[in-house]
């Protein structure tokens, strides 16, 4: 297997990428549980992603990148951040799907082929395109679901088996003699379905969000205290001015204690509460417009979060013609 790895390394030093990648992937066949340690093996996986995405073999990279860091705890820290970049990139342009099955012994095939281990939680890569997803066990009935996987996207599937009405009558299901199995199902992952809000962008929205609609609402509730104050100072106004002893100009030079004095504090109350008012609306718009333009914005940069949260536009041809799909997550 140290061969095997020295080899690989020497091969990827030259630039000849197919020849590290058969290397890493027979260290990796090669890389029995009882002789080799977990860092050995994630390493290996690693680097035989990392070959795969320049070999743009995006489905196999994101699978052996994805089990690698499953043990990230036994990978040097400079590995990890390599392995990280790669799974972002190859994850860019394939599907992430998450199969969640019950019960969790059920056998779980996609397009025919079995996915693996049991697990309750199964994650996998697929190309674009239309999948179908087939989940089984012995006295249950049979769930079936298809769609269409988008690169980029992360799709979720809940498959619920029940009891089959013949219960009496046990299912005979014939199991497949077990071929070589691809590393896509002995790498099947474990995964909980992320919330897009778990991350402290998404912290920043929800605040932007609350302080934009708080702030709006009281510089509208101002500005309307404003619109009736100027109604009421009106009205004292002319008031004043149907006085022939007195008029509404001798007011604003009056001292406080005279019969203007009300005439002087509406005046005040009105024009703080349409300064306030107006000037929160402003303060509302700008914090409103900066969370919508973060739901634009890829955050990924900062090394924190997949970049996820982006438009994706990819070619398609069939054999009936040719054109793009757009899509978009936020």
């Amino acid at each position: 297997m140290k061969d095997l790895v020295r080899a690989g390394q020497r091969a990827r030093a030259a630039g000849k990428w197919s020849e590290a990648y058969d290397a890493y992937k027979a260290a990796l066949d090669a890389a029995e549980p009882s002789v080799t340690t977990e860092r050995e093996r994630a390493e290996i996986a690693g680097e035989l992603g990392l070959c795969a995405l320049v070999l743009r073999r995006y489905r196999d990279a994101a699978e052996h990148l994805a089990w690698s860091l499953e043990q990230r705890e036994a990978l040097p820290a400079g590995l990890q951040l390599r392995f990280e970049e790669g799974l972002r990139k190859a994850t860019t342009h394939v599907a992430t799907l998450l199969v969640a099955v019950d019960p969790p012994d059920a056998e779980v095939l996609v397009d025919g082929k079995p996915v693996g281990r049991t697990a309750r939680t199964h994650k996998l890569f697929l190309e674009s395109g239309q999948h179908m997803v087939r989940a089984r066990a012995p006295g249950r009935e049979e769930s079936l679901q298809v769609f269409t996987a988008i690169p980029g996207k992360e799709h979720e599937m809940l498959m619920q088996l029940p009891r089959s009405s013949g219960s009496t009558k046990e299912v005979a299901t014939t199991a497949p003699r077990e071929a070589p199995k691809a590393l896509s199902s002995t790498l099947a992952v474990r995964s909980q379905v992320p919330s897009p809000w778990a991350s402290w962008p998404g912290t920043l929205r929800i605040a932007g969000i609350a302080v934009t609609t708080a702030t709006v609402s009281v510089g509208s509730l101002l500005m309307i205290r404003a619109s009736r104050l100027d109604g009421d100072l009106s009205e004292r106004r002319d008031g004043l001015n149907r006085d022939p002893t007195t008029s509404s100009t001798m007011c604003w030079q009056a001292p406080q204690r005279s019969a203007c004095a009300e005439l002087l504090r509406l005046r005040d109350e009105r024009n703080l509460s349409g300064v306030a008012g107006t000037a929160l609306v402003i303060a509302g718009g700008v914090i409103g417009a900066a969370t919508a333009a973060s739901f634009f914005t890829d955050f990924s940069f900062l090394g924190l979060t997949p970049a996820q949260e982006r438009i994706h536009v990819s070619p398609v041809a069939t054999g009936h013609g040719m054109g793009v799909n757009i899509g978009g997550l936020w």
